[in-house]
């Protein structure tokens, strides 16, 4: 099949093609040069001048429309992003559900961009004076997005900027595009006007000539810290929301409830192959329940089964290229060399990296230190409650962290302490519902996102100050 570039509603193709790589087949999608991306800048800004005025019904018309659209092809949604990503297909149907829920709840925010009444009557001299605040649309928008949730990713960016009543131009990644292009279809059949959303596989030198666009009022990407920071000293001066790497950790404490830890930490190391910035890739385990955490973790770890990912029963499927499973492999290996033991995993098969737990991980090694956005979780001994907390915030990075306890205590202990976008209690790291708000702190980014938040990122906050006394 051959895909085209959608700009100012109208499906364009170029001569200038992507060619998308599957694990059993592959697409060719049409590629911006720099003809069609000035053709997308302009279409935003020309969309803006109407989106802006779109009352808040209209709005939220054309997202409950894309949340029908997405339900009707969830199915099809489903195994593009399988075939294109090499996620597990029951991994990609959730995605689906989590996309039109996405929709959904952007379609309620829609309604609810609201204001508030200030005070200003607070001396003598300002008797008789009274605030409202009101937020307006931004602007023409800029999103980037990454491969590993090729579409719920990409509604975290649109929802929103359509519910704020912004126009945007989308470069998706360029493993994954269809997914985002699918949405594209959906979005024509839902009504927007021409231009709200554009959707514009380019290369990444071409998305960084448009991150310094002046024209676009806000770059929102998603995608490694060292090229999500980049890009920010490159923006100029819109505002600029970050969703970048992780290194997450997660604490088991010896009054947790350890079957529980044992099923969410599995699943959160592993699923979609390690490929999430909140994948967990540190368990502390306190000393008392070590010997016994340890040895059930790498029992069901055993049990992951890897393969097809369009197989019903696959688990873990192959990372996004041979590239990424290759890197995890020398990582592994180094860390190997230096003293880690691998109890169980540490062979690489083509795209598939077999589920890797490690022990005696040392602070110097990059399995430790880096974010190793792959199928490796590493385990580590501890005491005391208060050294945990110390060793997560040792990262460099603070998207999310898990702890589980039953003491109430020690989970405000942990939420005052740890430097991390969001605290999980007894669950892993990787917990999210799409309208929470959800960034990092620290190299993991700058902003939030999550629907209600990321309007806010969206809009301009304007006060209107009244004298009454006229």
């Amino acid at each position: 099949m051959r895909r085209k570039l959608l700009i100012a509603n109208e499906w364009i193709d170029t001569p200038d093609t992507l060619a998308v790589r599957r694990p059993y087949s592959g697409d060719v999608v049409a590629k911006a040069g720099p003809d069609e991306a000035e053709r997308a800048v302009r279409a935003a800004v020309r969309a803006f001048e109407e989106t802006r005025r779109l009352p808040s019904v209209r709005r939220a018309e054309i997202l409950g429309r894309a949340a029908a659209g997405l339900q009707r092809r969830r199915e099809d949604l489903a195994r593009a992003i399988t075939l294109e990503s090499g996620k597990p297909i029951k991994l990609s149907r959730g995605e689906v559900e989590r996309a039109i829920l996405t929709f959904t709840t952007a379609q309620e925010e829609a309604k609810r961009i609201g204001g508030d009444v200030v005070p200003l009557d607070l001396t003598a001299a300002t008797a008789g004076r009274l605030g409202l605040t009101r937020r307006f649309p931004l602007g023409p928008i800029l999103g980037i997005t990454p491969f590993n949730f090729p579409l719920n990713l990409v509604a975290h960016k649109v929802a929103p900027a359509v519910a704020a009543g912004n126009s945007i131009v989308i470069k998706p990644a360029s493993a994954t595009p269809t997914a985002a292009l699918m949405l594209g279809e959906i979005l024509l059949e839902a009504d927007m006007p021409a231009g709200m959303v554009n959707i514009v596989p380019m290369s990444s030198e071409l998305a960084e000539r448009l991150v310094a666009d002046e024209r676009f009022r806000l770059l929102t990407f998603t995608g490694s810290n060292a090229v999500g920071w980049d890009l920010k000293r490159k923006a100029g001066k819109k505002r600029v929301v970050l969703e970048l790497g992780g290194n997450a950790g997660v604490i088991v404490h010896d009054d947790a409830s350890l079957p529980l830890a044992l099923e969410r930490c599995v699943a959160g190391g592993y699923a979609q192959a390690g490929q999430s910035c909140i994948s967990v890739q540190r368990i502390y385990v306190q000393d008392r329940v070590y010997e016994e955490f340890a040895r059930s973790f790498v029992e069901r770890v055993l049990t992951l089964s890897a393969g097809d990912p369009l197989d019903e029963k696959a688990d873990v499927g192959p990372m996004i290229d041979e590239e990424a499973a290759r890197r995890v492999e020398e990582w592994v290996d180094e860390a190997v060399r230096g003293g880690a033991a691998v109890l169980c995993g540490g062979k690489r098969d083509g795209r598939f990296y077999a589920p890797t737990v490690l022990a005696d991980v040392k602070p110097e090694m990059k399995v430790h230190d880096r974010e190793v956005f792959g199928p490796v979780v590493n385990l580590y001994r501890y005491r005391d409650f208060a050294e945990a907390l110390r060793e997560i915030n040792a990262s460099a990075f603070g998207l999310q962290a898990g702890v589980f306890t039953q003491d109430v205590g020690r989970v405000f202990q942990a939420f005052e302490t740890l430097e991390v976008g969001g605290v999980i209690v007894n669950d892993a790291s990787t917990f999210r519902v799409d309208p929470m708000p959800y960034g990092g702190e620290k190299d993991s980014g700058l902003g939030r996102e999550g629907l209600r938040y990321a309007i806010e990122e969206m809009t301009q906050l304007r006060l209107l100050a009244l004298n009454l006394k006229t």
